[in-house]
Order: structure tokens, then C-alpha cells, then sequence
């Protein structure tokens, strides 16, 4: 008779900065040994970034505690409270045997109902600074991994340094004419994260008839945040790209323009892309930017200030000196720790191996 498969859960989801490091993990893991879950929203990019995927999906209800007056605070928590008895039930029935998640709201659930059950959870920490949905399920963490040294502080004697996942398939060769681009103009990629950022996306539809004359440009302006269809040979506007578009359009890129989630920092960082970044005002991503920013591998640019003049004059400033793309370049590729999944594989099989014996 065939051994059971052992199941593990990942939960992660309503932007695509939980999920990336999650897949990394999971391209990495043996696909003979487990059977993979999970659990995240109902409307978010995870369902697409998942499938192609050998996982079976589920969502549930999940609700956002925000720092700040929103009448939803109001109402959100009977969102958690249903995710949890949700969660409870989905775990009391499918019992898994470990839970990976990377920080997210509707994880935090699921944690809870997890710690009840005695069911192990791997939290991955991935911002300099811990976010509340991982404040909020540390306690009921076996292990707390970090993308970041500076980040063991916070969790004490949980924490394991391991660096932040990415998925290796994101490196691949050249292929201008998959864009339909010419090979010998360069080639900025834009993206304003996951779920697109309206100032981005702006500062792009003002300086295009400008920066399209001397830059080729890739535009991910994020779900519903498309412009009327725009008819330019240099410009590529899309919602969202999948992990073959994402790799196509990384290789052909000389110059990255990006939001600061530490997802697509640490893919920048593998790939040792130069990169311009624009940090959501008022928010962790800020203290990402500053160390990139410290140690000379970005340009960091204060989105409170920008404006289509400068941020043309940022890219064309970049592209213009050789010298200073070589170095952003260079150190770049050292910011972030080689290899994590390889560490983050040897503390899950050590967990499941004590839970069996």
C-alpha cells in the first residue's frame, strides 16, 4: 500500500508580495513527497500566480486591521472571526501537517485556529519591519524565518535567518521580440506592485510621449488600473504579468522601476537589476527603500515629490551614466542572502521528521 502524502498548507494572498516567496519555497519542495494546499482570498492575483500549480485552493473569509480610522475596522472583524471558524473547521477535517505563510491578513485566521489544533506554522518575515498580521500570529509560530538580519531582533529566539525565496524561473535568456521590441533601445520595466499605484501609473501617462523617444517601456499598471487602450511602438501596458512574462520581461530590462515590497527586492536583487524605487509614502516599504538606498544599490525617489518632469529626468540620468549602473548593479546583487529555500527546506523536513517520530 502507498504511503499517504504528507500535506503542507501555504497560506498567503491579496497581493502578489505574500505570495512570491511562498511559490519559491514550493517550486523548491519535492512534489513526490507532499500534497500541497491553499488557502488565501476570493478576488486576489494569488488564483492566477497558482495556476499552473499542482495546489488545491481554498478561500475564506478575511478582514484587514488597519492602524488608521476606517469604518471598516468596524466591520472586518466579523470578517476574521468567520475566517477563523472557517479555518477551524477546514483544518479539523483536512488536517494538514505544517502551515507556511509569509504575512498576510488572511492568514491570520487560519494561524489562530492552527495553534488551537497544535498543527505547526512557519511564519516568513519579509519587511525590515514586522507587519501586524505577522505581530498578530507570531505566538502561535513554531519558527519565524527572516528575510533580513536585522529582523532576528524582533522575534527573539524564534527567528532563523535565512533570506528572502525566489523563484529561479525568473531568470531566463533575452527575447526582445517576445515584446516585439528592438534589442539595441533600452528597455525600462515599470511596475507599481501588485495591485498597481495610481501615482506611478500616472507619472507614466504624463511623461510617455517623452520617455517613449528614447526608452522602451514595459507598464504593469495592476488589476483595473489600465489607461484606454494606447497606440505606441515603444510602450507595453499590461495588468498584471504571469511568471513566464515576468522572467521575459526582467531579462530585457536595464533600468527597473518599482514599489518596495521585499518580494520584488529580492527578485531585483537575484537578477542584479538597476533599479529606480518609488516607496509607498508613509509605510514599511520606506524602511526597505533606506537600506537599499544606504548601501548604494537603488535610486530611491520620494513619490511626495515627483513629478513627470523628474522622473523622466531620473531615468534618463541612470541610463546616461555607465559607471554609476555598473556599481548600482554590482551591489545590488549582494543585498540579499543566496539560496534561503535551501535553509528554509532543512528547518520544515527537521519539523515534520520530530512531528513523526
Amino acid at each position: 500500500m502507498q504511503n499517504k502524502k504528507t500535506k503542507i498548507l501555504f497560506s498567503g494572498g491579496g497581493t502578489g508580495g505574500s505570495v512570491s516567496p511562498l511559490l519559491a519555497i514550493y517550486d523548491a519542495l519535492d512534489k513526490e513527497k507532499y500534497h500541497f494546499w491553499w488557502i488565501g482570498t476570493k478576488n486576489g492575483p494569488e488564483r492566477e500566480m497558482l495556476k499552473d500549480k499542482s495546489v488545491d485552493y481554498r478561500y475564506i473569509q478575511s478582514g484587514k486591521l488597519r492602524r488608521y480610522f476606517s469604518w471598516k475596522n468596524f466591520t472586518d472583524p466579523l470578517f476574521i472571526f468567520l475566517g477563523f471558524l472557517e479555518s477551524f473547521y477546514f483544518l479539523l477535517f483536512r488536517r494538514q501537517d505544517l502551515i507556511i505563510t509569509a504575512g498576510s491578513f488572511v492568514s491570520v485566521p487560519l494561524a489562530w485556529a492552527a495553534h488551537i489544533l497544535r498543527i505547526p506554522v512557519m511564519i516568513h518575515q519579509q519587511d525590515i519591519r514586522p507587519g501586524l498580521a505577522n505581530k498578530l500570529m507570531a505566538k502561535s509560530a513554531f519558527v519565524i524565518t527572516t528575510a533580513f538580519e536585522k529582523s532576528l531582533n524582533d522575534y527573539k529566539k524564534k527567528a532563523v535567518w535565512t533570506g528572502n525565496p525566489v523563484r529561479k524561473n525568473i531568470r531566463v535568456e533575452k527575447d526582445y521580440e517576445y515584446f516585439d521590441f528592438n534589442g539595441l533601445v533600452p528597455t525600462v520595466l515599470i511596475m507599481g506592485g501588485g495591485t498597481g499605484a495610481q501615482k506611478i501609473n500616472r507619472l507614466v501617462y504624463e511623461s510617455l510621449d517623452n520617455l517613449s523617444k528614447k526608452v522602451q517601456i514595459i507598464h504593469v499598471a495592476g488589476r483595473g488600473k489600465m489607461e484606454k487602450e494606447i497606440h505606441n511602438p515603444n510602450y507595453r501596458q499590461t495588468e498584471f504579468l504571469n511568471e513566464t512574462d515576468i522572467a521575459k520581461a526582467y531579462a530585457i530590462a536595464d533600468i527597473v522601476v518599482s514599489r518596495c515590497g521585499i518580494a520584488s527586492l529580492s527578485e531585483l536583487s537575484y537578477l542584479s537589476k538597476a533599479s529606480i524605487l518609488i516607496p509607498m509614502p508613509d509605510s514599511h516599504q520606506e524602511d526597505n527603500a533606506r537600506v537599499f538606498e544606504d548601501a548604494g544599490a537603488a535610486i530611491v525617489l520620494n513619490e511626495k515629490k515627483l513629478d513627470k518632469y523628474s522622473f523622466v529626468i531620473s531615468i534618463e540620468n541612470l541610463l546616461g551614466d555607465d559607471n554609476k549602473l555598473t556599481k548600482i548593479k554590482e551591489k545590488m546583487g549582494k543585498m540579499m542572502k543566496r539560496n534561503p529555500e535551501e535553509e528554509i527546506i532543512k528547518l520544515i523536513e527537521k519539523k515534520l521528521k520530530k512531528n513523526a517520530a
